[in-house]
């Protein structure tokens, strides 16, 4: 009766005999079962020849993990209506079975199978019945059925108790109903030419899909809360809820379909010589099993139980972690994670939790031996993955003190990276490449809490190996990368300036140094910067272990001593903080250290004064240097002050001392030249000096800045803000022949406002002379000029008079240049060069093309 898998792409079912035909009828062979009923181990089996047998039936896990049946029974029963026994249905809170044989429903004892003493008891009439098992009535003594008749046209709802029944509702119908089913207050009908939807409380009806009875059997199946599964025409499984709406797509049937049951996330359908599994999520079919003679097909609280006319079978699930780990071993991740998420809502949430999870992370590293590293990543995530069972692939990343071993029972089939790319080198660099992007995204993740020694570490590996930029940045921000392991690895690779970083940030500055001046020495090779040098003088110029400063600093200075001199230059300084701060450098030290780099000193003098505005007599060293005798001292070249330090130190270095020549030149240098000449005139006294100064600093100048200049000298030779007894006739005989000697400089007039009202003009004599005839020559040069331009104008002015009075001719045979039309009137405007248009199509032109506006002439001329 029931043979081999016909066929099958995930086997979610075994076929298990419950009794046999032996134990129900012997050699009786007119005997058949007609309806069977479940109810926890107890099967109770109706047989044409009006029997009712029960039995005992108990489950048993064989080796290989499935359910096997050991059956007992325990009695049997005649009911004395020579009739078949149409439908049993359980009552287990009255410990009552419903009985429907010859058209009429009664109750007898579950355990003894005896008709409950009371005559009240039966319902006569019946052609189908079922039990609503979402009742209505709260009472839980008593169970509500629903009564299809055999000779009218309603629907009868009735309350079976104990030992009696009792009618509480009966329901018109459109047709004639043949099979029913029921929840709620909701009946859902097979009519003899459509199926529809009643709500027997309010009386709406509901139209559902047609069909012909008389063509294949109807099948009405409650699944769930208002929800019903149908059979549909076209051989389709059809889903409804209890407004008439389907929220599943339909499976796909065979047209001989004569019974279904649901257990989830299946359908299961019997017709005349199959047993088919639908998936409720895809609604593919997932397997097939032969079984001959089979014409019952029912659900018990989850026990799918089939029946052929002389035996009973148990359809047993395979547990749906074999499944869904079959599905997975065919790499059918996603009808795995289907199936999973479908029976979220049967398996208690903490099992599913963690059934979820595993198999999220085996479908992640299924993707990832496939090379899809999206979805993999994004199982790994979803699946909170220990990113170590990843790295672990990888042979030489996990430290070797890691106490990590992998997960058991395994999460996939691989033995390392090797094993999975099968020599494929290209597959080996993809996948590390994939890992240095996750370990990336996770390690500042809670993925990584508890192992980020170990993800850092890996990552670190990975990034020296494949020579990735993001190196540098993972070592020289916060990491958890071990010193015994990465140190190694970064040495094979050749990273000394990333192992520098490593030894800096586990604060072993001495062994980064080391390694820094090795490679720019050329005794190590490592091309990561080019301007190491450079990195190494800023590291010691931030550095706070002054031994290791001064332990480097004539290294980097008989490099450049340019560059070298910023270890110093970049230090915070300050009287204050050396004496509170050991690890600072005393600028008095740096000073005598710096007396055998005569560049570099220069360079750090210049840091002091200017960038730190330190006064000379602040440091010794600085003392020693300045208060010598000009140009003898031994320490210092002089001659280099002016050439290598800025003018504005050196201004700020002799201002302690009495140099008035060359703070004058500085002055002069930087443009300051009222300081300059106050220093010439009131300090040194040296009227010639000031003079020659003037005409020096304004060689090569234009004549407005030379004025300017001779004015401002003038100006320090008769400062009236000055006491009266300063102003000497000494400085005013100084005055009087910078006038004679340079008068064609000054402005006269400004002079003459200048000048003491009590001064003779003999004494300027030179000065008014020259200053009067240049005064003259620049009056008549500027007549000459004005004379000229009248002359042009008027020229200008006789030929727009001859321009004017040239005639423009038009006629109708001549046209307008911008429309093309004739003149019809003399009135019209010129272009230039005499090309008369039209008036409007002037002033077209004009708005459209303002430039014309202005070539247009503005006259109008008449023929």
């Amino acid at each position: 009766e029931s043979g081999p898998i016909h066929s099958m792409s995930v086997k979610a079912f075994e076929l298990v005999p419950a009794v046999e035909r032996e134990l129900l009828m012997g050699d009786k062979a007119r005997i058949n079962i007609e309806c069977i009923e479940c109810c926890g181990k107890h099967l109770y089996v109706g047989t044409n020849d009006c029997f009712i047998h029960h039995f005992l039936l108990e489950e048993h896990a064989t080796t290989k993990g499935m359910l096997s049946y050991t059956v007992q029974k325990l009695l049997f029963k005649y009911l004395g209506l020579k009739k078949p026994v149409e439908a049993l249905k359980a009552a287990s809170a009255l410990e009552r079975i419903i009985v429907l044989c010859d058209a009429t429903v009664s109750v007898i004892d579950m355990i003894t199978l005896e008709p409950v003493p009371s005559g009240g008891a039966k319902i006569k009439g019946v052609a189908a019945f079922c039990v609503n098992e979402n009742p209505v009535n709260g009472d839980p003594f008593c169970v509500e059925i629903g009564v299809l008749s055999a000779r009218r046209r309603t629907v009868q709802i009735y309350m079976v108790y104990e030992d009696r029944v009792q009618l509480v509702k009966e329901v018109n119908t459109p047709g004639q109903p043949c099979a029913v089913s029921l929840d709620g207050y909701f009946l859902c009908l097979a009519l003899s030419t459509q199926y529809m939807i009643l709500n027997y409380s309010t009386g709406a009806a509901q139209d559902l899909f047609p069909y012909d009875s008389e063509e294949r059997k109807p099948i009405v199946k409650r699944i769930g809360r208002e929800e019903f599964l149908l059979a549909a025409p076209g051989g389709l499984g059809m889903f409804a809820n209890a407004e008439g709406i389907s929220q599943r797509a339909p499976v796909n049937w065979s047209e001989s379909v004569m019974g279904a049951a649901v257990c989830f996330p299946y359908v299961v359908a019997l017709d005349e010589g199959f047993v088919t599994i639908h998936s409720m999520l895809d609604q593919q079919l997932k397997q097939t099993l032969s079984f001959r003679d089979g014409h019952i097909l029912q659900d018990f609280e989850g026990k799918v139980v089939l029946a052929s006319t002389k035996a009973v079978y148990v359809l047993v699930p395979l547990p749906l972690e074999r499944q869904i780990q079959e599905l997975l071993a065919g790499h059918r991740v996603e009808e795995a994670l289907a199936l999973t998420e479908g029976v979220r809502r049967n398996i208690p949430k903490d099992k599913f939790q963690i059934l979820h999870k595993r198999i999220l992370q085996q479908a992640g590293f299924i993707q990832f031996g496939q090379l899809q590293f999206l979805e993999a990543k994004e199982h790994f995530r979803t699946g909170q993955l220990d990113v170590r069972e990843l790295i672990s692939l990888y042979p030489l990343l996990l430290p070797a003190s890691s106490s990590f071993a992998r997960c058991h029972p395994p999460l996939h089939g691989f033995a390392d990276l090797n094993h999975l790319a099968q020599g494929d080198q290209d597959k080996v660099q993809r996948c590390k490449r994939f890992l240095i992007t996750y370990l990336g995204e996770v390690r500042s993740t809670e993925g990584a809490n508890g192992c980020r020694e170990d993800v850092d570490t890996a990552l670190l590996k990975l990034y020296a190996e494949q020579d990735h930029e993001s190196l540098l940045d993972l070592l020289a921000s916060p990491n958890a990368c071990l010193l015994a392991d990465s140190a190694p690895w970064l040495e094979k690779h050749h990273k000394y300036f990333a192992l520098g970083l490593l030894y800096h940030y586990n604060g072993q500055d001495s062994a980064a140094l080391q390694l820094w001046v090795q490679v720019v020495n050329g005794d190590l090779q490592d091309s990561t910067r080019s301007d190491l040098y450079e990195y190494i003088v800023d590291f010691l110029g931030f550095c706070s272990n002054p031994d290791l400063v001064w332990k480097y600093a004539d290294w980097a200075l008989q490099r450049d001593q340019t560059i070298g001199v910023q270890i110093f230059t970049r230090r915070p300084v300050g009287q204050d903080q050396v004496k509170e701060q050991k690890d600072q450098v005393n600028p008095d030290d740096v000073i005598t250290y710096l007396g055998k780099h005569s560049q570099a000193l220069l360079l750090y003098l210049e840091h002091l004064v200017l960038g730190r505005r330190i006064q000379v007599r602040t440091y010794t060293g600085l003392q020693n240097i300045f208060h010598t005798p000009r140009f003898t001292s031994l320490n210092f070249p002089w001659c280099l002050v002016f050439t290598a330090l800025s003018l504005s130190v050196c201004l700020c270095l002799f201002e302690c001392d009495q140099l008035f020549l060359e703070r004058a030149t500085l002055h002069g240098k930087l443009e300051e030249h009222d300081k300059a000449l106050h220093i010439l005139v009131h300090q040194l006294k040296d009227f010639p000096a000031a003079e020659a100064y003037c005409v020096w600093c304004s060689a090569s100048r234009d004549p407005a800045y030379q004025q300017s200049l001779f004015h401002l000298l003038l100006g320090v030779y008769l400062d009236r803000d000055l006491p009266s007894s300063t102003v000497t006739g000494e400085l005013e005989m100084a005055a009087v022949d910078l006038l004679n000697r340079h008068g064609e400089v000054f402005d006269a007039v400004r002079v003459l406002d200048l000048l003491p009202e009590g001064w003779s003009l003999q004494l300027l004599r030179p000065f008014l002379g020259r200053a009067l005839r240049g005064s003259m020559h620049a009056c008549r040069t500027s007549q000459v000029a004005l004379g000229l331009a009248r002359s042009e104008n008027i020229q200008l002015q006789h030929d727009r008079l001859k321009q004017r009075r040239s005639p423009v001719l038009v006629s109708q045979k001549k046209g307008c240049v911008l429309c093309h039309n004739t003149f019809s009137e003399p009135d019209c405007v010129c272009l230039p060069g005499g090309v008369p248009v039209h008036t409007h199509c002037a002033a077209q032109r004009v708005v459209r093309d303002s430039p014309t506006r202005r070539q247009l002439a503005n006259s109008n001329n008449h023929t």
